[in-house]
């Protein structure tokens, strides 16, 4: 039994220029404008939805978040990807948008990931993962420069975990 958790409501992402960014994650995925925070008479955030995947993001200028963080080169969230060639028509989309991306990184098998810079830096990661037909279980990943993935079933760290597949 769990905690009541249903689902994710949004990732925050600190940004240097509101309506740049909002324009941009609106136009790369399609989100719509559901939220304006303004304090102390000035805009400082925006909440944005997929209607498509039911997940929002939300954006905070920098300069009014409590360390002003910055998240150059990281990724802040991988969104799924229904098919492999949805990946493709997601980096044929960043073309025509002007906007930077990489190749198609094969991960395993049945796994890819696009990664997407946004204006600030910061990386979301579009992520597909074939449906096996497996139940969900552990697999730890462990990278080795520019070479494929090794996969493991055996966890590093001392915490409640699902049994790993076989590989």
């Amino acid at each position: 039994m769990g905690i009541g958790m249903t689902k994710v409501l949004h990732v925050k992402i600190p940004v240097t220029d509101l309506q740049r960014s909002a324009a941009w994650y609106a136009q790369l995925m399609d989100l719509v404008l559901t939220r304006e925070f303004i304090e102390d008479g000035e805009l400082r955030g925006a909440a944005l939805h997929s209607p498509e995947g039911g997940f929002s993001f939300a954006l905070r200028l920098r300069g009014h978040c409590s360390s002003q963080p910055r998240l150059d080169g990281f990724d802040v969230a991988a969104l799924h990807m229904g098919t492999r060639d949805a990946l493709a028509r997601l980096r044929e989309r960043c073309a025509l948008l002007g906007i930077s991306c990489t190749q198609i990184q094969d991960r395993a098998a049945n796994e890819a990931v696009v990664d997407v810079t946004d204006p600030d830096g910061t990386v979301l990661r579009f992520y597909w993962v074939a449906d096996t037909g497996e139940p969900d279980s552990f697999t730890g990943i462990i990278f080795h420069g520019d070479a494929p993935p090794e996969l493991t079933a055996e966890p590093r760290l001392q915490a409640p975990h699902i049994a790993g597949r076989r590989r």
